[in-house]
């Protein structure tokens, strides 16, 4: 037999091969790089473009508005200032009509068509102001307010230097948005309709989801014997997992809507879709997590007398539970953002008002933006990135809420 000939490291072949394993390595890491700046570029350019056009949607173009109420043809009793009366007023007109007397005669292109509820909501705080000449802040129109916030027509820049010219134009912070619901008019539309409604949906998610999800994953991890019924029921929550969500929607439409006659587009209906999706989600997550409990915490419960129900939830589940939490918040992140499932069983109605419960109409986030960017208003746009800025920030601090709960309570074995 005979001896093996040692590799000549310093011959010109070897030179090259290493040369070449070097080169390749070089630019498996420059394409590397490469990928990792792309998607970085990718995500700086979402989010510039989000919140250069999401930060004017949370602020408001206003005209100072003159009023000479006595003068004006309102016939309200001080005294006798009720929902009722004001409704009967006829705002709009007396609104057009005390604009155009301060504006001019294109003062309707000017304010917005819902300038009226400012006047409304002044008489409401003060009725004392019926007997004097006041100036209430109404909202611009949609082409003012764009234009005097980025830009416009040339008519429309031409009012908006007229305005300023005269003092009487200025852009301020939009609480109405945080607390508003949906309208038809851009500079009135708010949040906090959908903003509850998502509330409402993730309450009824996680109180479904959770304990059923929990319980599930203890089953088959403790409780459940190895057999060809366990075999099809781990496969089916996997599989589950996978599912595109629009088929849990045409699920819910079928059951929760067709079969059992629940309330259309409440967010008890919506809670329960999503419950079916988030479920597998935390079922896997919670076996996981069970897993990661060493034997020996089970073993030396046992040893000093804990019956088996014992050693479950007191011993496993407790450490168990940072791992199961994360999973969950995770899933509620990924249901908060769905929009197919809950298009599917009617949730795109229009809310004017918050809902006062899970039975009452109502929406989400998802899909308040989703039809926010299918309206033809130039004004909605902004509007659009504004609540894409605040679902955005409502799912950083879930995961946000996982990621602290991990390193809080998170043991290493």
């Amino acid at each position: 037999m005979s001896a093996k000939n040692p590799t000549d490291w310093k011959s010109d072949a070897m030179r090259k091969r290493i040369a070449r394993r070097y080169a390749a390595e070089r630019r498996f890491k420059a394409a590397g790089m490469a990928a990792v700046l792309l998607s970085a570029a990718f995500l700086a350019f979402l989010l510039f473009t989000m919140v250069g056009n999401g930060m004017r949607g949370f602020t408001r173009t206003e005209i100072a508005l003159k009023v000479d109420f006595p003068a004006s043809p309102l016939l309200l009793d001080p005294a006798n200032i009720t929902d009722e009366a004001l409704a009967n007023a006829n705002l709009p007109m007396v609104t057009s009509a005390v604009a155009q007397k301060a504006l001019g005669k294109d003062a309707d292109a000017m304010i917005s068509p819902s300038a009226w509820i400012a006047i409304r909501d002044a008489i409401k705080a003060d009725p004392k102001i019926l007997a004097r000449t006041e100036t209430i802040d109404v909202p611009a129109a949609t082409a003012i307010d764009l234009a005097a916030k980025s830009k416009g027509s040339p008519e429309a820049e031409a009012q908006v230097a007229r305005l300023r010219q005269a003092g009487l134009l200025a852009t301020g912070i939009n609480w109405g948005f945080l607390t508003a619901s949906d309208g038809t008019d851009p500079t009135q539309v708010g949040i906090w309709g959908a903003f509850k409604g998502s509330l409402l949906t993730m309450l009824v998610t996680l109180v479904l989801s959770f304990p059923i999800g929990v319980a599930t994953a203890l089953y088959l991890e403790e409780y459940a014997r190895k057999s060809w019924w366990t075999d099809i029921i781990e496969v089916s929550i996997n599989n589950l997992a996978a599912v595109p969500s629009i088929i849990f929607g045409l699920l819910g439409l079928s059951i929760f809507l067709n079969l059992l006659h629940l309330p259309r587009s409440a967010a008890l209906v919506g809670g329960m879709t999503l419950a079916l999706m988030t479920m597998p989600v935390i079922v896997i997550a919670g076996r996981n997590a069970i897993k990661s409990v060493p034997p020996s915490i089970r073993d030396a419960a046992l040893g000093i007398g804990a019956s088996p129900v014992q050693v479950v939830f007191q011993h496993v589940l407790p450490l168990a539970l940072p791992g199961i939490l994360t999973g969950t918040i995770i899933g509620m992140a990924r249901a908060l953002g769905e929009t197919a499932p809950l298009l599917m069983i009617g949730m795109r109605a229009f809310i004017a008002t918050p809902p006062g419960g899970i039975v009452d109409p109502a929406t989400v986030l998802p899909v308040q933006i989703f039809l926010w960017s299918d309206e033809v208003s130039k004004g909605f746009v902004e509007k659009t990135s504004a609540a894409i800025i605040v679902l955005l920030a409502f799912l950083l601090a879930m995961n946000g809420l996982a990621i602290y709960l991990r390193n809080k309570f998170e043991k290493l074995w």
